[in-house]
């Protein structure tokens, strides 16, 4: 082989192998898209996961649309938690009995029955998945919360968890 051969080889040969340093690496962390589910009576007006929006929810609603993006370590680990944060309307029925719609009357009715909204502010843990999928979040009586991630969905047998749609607020709750 002659000499500019040998040379062309080699520089094909280190070309190739710097190049291999260009792969992508696997994120470690991804947006998984946000879906809430209310078990309870009370309107969850909007809710938040690590400081990113959720779909407002119906009493014992789901859905309202899936947002974007809550960003999650593609593989969970032992401790992971998220921070939930949410406004809730515990009577979410009002407005039917208020004045007419645009009126200075509504307006006051409504100022009146927003002051009412509270406010809650929870560090959950994420049940344990196998593939980052959904960001599923559900609100439960007693202002508790539970959250999955994996790419499955309620009503599946692989789901972590089996809430009644319906749950009932109790007379009291407990303190933590």
């Amino acid at each position: 082989m002659s000499n500019i051969m040998i040379r062309a080889l080699l520089l094909t040969l280190i070309s190739g192998l710097s190049l291999q340093g260009c792969a992508q690496p696997k994120p470690e962390r991804l947006g998984a898209p946000i879906e809430g589910y209310s078990h309870t009576s009370a309107a969850i007006n909007r809710f938040s996961v690590n400081g990113n929006g959720g779909p407002n929810l119906a009493p014992y609603g789901y859905g309202g649309g899936q947002m974007c993006c809550a960003p999650m370590p593609v593989k969970w680990h032992p401790g992971l938690t998220v921070v939930v944060e949410w406004e809730k309307d515990t009577d979410p029925y009002a407005s039917a009995n208020w004045p007419p719609l645009g009126t200075d009357g509504y307006r006051a009715a409504y100022k009146l029955h927003a002051a009412k909204y509270t406010h809650h502010r929870a560090v959950v843990p994420v049940a344990q998945y196998e593939e980052l999928g959904l960001v599923n979040v559900h609100f439960l009586p007693c202002n508790q919360v539970a959250v999955s991630a994996g790419a499955t969905y309620p009503g599946r047998a692989d789901y972590p968890f089996h809430f009644p749609q319906k749950m009932e607020e109790p007379a009291t709750c407990p303190t933590s």
